[in-house]
């Protein structure tokens, strides 16, 4: 739930950073290119940490759901519940 959901998104931004650092402390060291390639996979992470972070799992009831027991009755119409048409309009 909620601690799943967190812990991915600190994963996905541990990483980022790891990257970032990573990539100007060492890699460039090594190959330039290389580095920039990094901060490029860094740079698209945090936006998709939000999305992984707050993607409702299954088991989630959400911010505006009631409880599965506050349920209201089924309201929807069907045949002889219909009111009369009153025959006006055109």
């Amino acid at each position: 739930m909620y601690a799943r959901r967190r812990r991915r998104y600190f994963t996905l931004m541990a990483i980022c950073l790891v990257l970032f650092v990573s990539a100007w402390a060492f890699v460039r060291l090594w190959s330039v290119p290389a580095a920039i390639a990094l901060c490029a996979v860094a740079m698209v992470l945090p936006p998709l940490a939000v999305i992984v972070g707050n993607r409702r799992e299954p088991d989630d009831r959400w911010w505006d759901e009631p409880p599965e027991d506050d349920l209201p009755p089924d309201d929807r119409w069907t045949g002889d519940d219909r009111p009369p048409r009153d025959g006006g309009g055109r």
